[in-house]
């Protein structure tokens, strides 16, 4: 049976222990976690030890496993004292992952925007960010190392590692089985017909499939906006066909969507 997960920060709580609470009261399994359900920032420059040890013994109680820990930075920052900040507080949350039982780091590969590690720059397809990145990731790789951990990389259309051909170039060139590919199909196009959606899924799963450590889902309208999963024209069905076919038995993690959303996100996740 697919492990079935959700973003942690899905449920904003004062508490953490309600925040998982509440991911288990919808049937998920597991959960992709954020520093901000402590109350702190995402990239922490400092976790204090009763709020892991609390995170950890909630989880356990509740049988929740911990798929992933959110590590996202800019990772080709145009400043390169950015870059090492990021990596900094990644090491921080390289520490949390023994006490917090998850073996999972994700990460962004970010975009020359200097503010929106999210936001599209036309520098991204250039020699100078594609190096800059590749640089900060080899570091990375040597806190993984350290800590016996994993990456998750996500191709996204708007970061460096825009696509499937992208990703498939860093996991050549970095050579590092620390590395692991998250692959939302939703991220794979923007406006396109569902032979191209259902190709550029093929694609995907075909040549990245040994190193696919996690699936993420979320959904995009038809004008491109992102939605709830089952909201929109993200074949799902075929995507996990797809995994199933090539024995890629990894979680699903859903998100991108309100609090308001999950009942109906969790009902099709479990029946799609």
């Amino acid at each position: 049976m697919r492990t079935l997960g959700i973003f942690a920060k899905t449920f904003e709580r004062d508490a953490v222990g309600e925040a998982l609470e509440a991911a288990h009261s919808y049937g998920f399994t597991a959960i992709q976690f954020n520093m901000s359900c402590l109350g702190l920032s995402a990239m922490p420059d400092y976790i204090p030890a009763t709020s892991l040890e609390e995170t950890r013994t909630t989880m356990d109680r509740l049988n929740l496993q911990m798929v992933g820990l959110s590590a996202t930075y800019n990772m080709c920052h145009p400043n390169e004292q950015v870059r090492l900040e990021g990596l900094k507080r990644m090491e921080i949350l390289a520490k949390a992952c023994a006490p917090l039982k998850n073996q999972l780091l994700t990460l962004c590969t970010g975009t020359r925007d200097p503010n929106d590690k999210w936001k599209y720059h036309p520098d991204n397809g250039t020699s100078r960010a594609w190096q800059d990145m590749c640089r900060t990731m080899e570091k990375a790789i040597e806190i993984a190392e350290e800590y016996d951990l994993y990456l998750g990389i996500e191709p996204e259309l708007a970061n460096v590692v825009s696509n499937t051909v992208k990703a498939q170039q860093l996991l050549q060139e970095m050579g590092s089985d620390r590395l692991r590919i998250i692959l939302d199909p939703a991220n794979l196009f923007e406006k396109e017909t569902e032979q191209e959606i259902k190709y550029r899924i093929s694609e995907a799963v075909d040549k990245l499939g040994a190193d696919i450590g996690m699936a993420h889902a979320k959904d995009r309208a038809v004008d491109g906006q992102f939605v709830a999963p089952g909201k929109g024209i993200v074949p799902f069905a075929y995507f996990l066909q797809e995994l199933d076919e090539s024995r890629i038995d990894v979680p699903l993690v859903a998100h991108g969507f309100a609090e308001a959303e999950v009942p109906d996100v969790a009902h099709f996740l479990q029946n799609v």
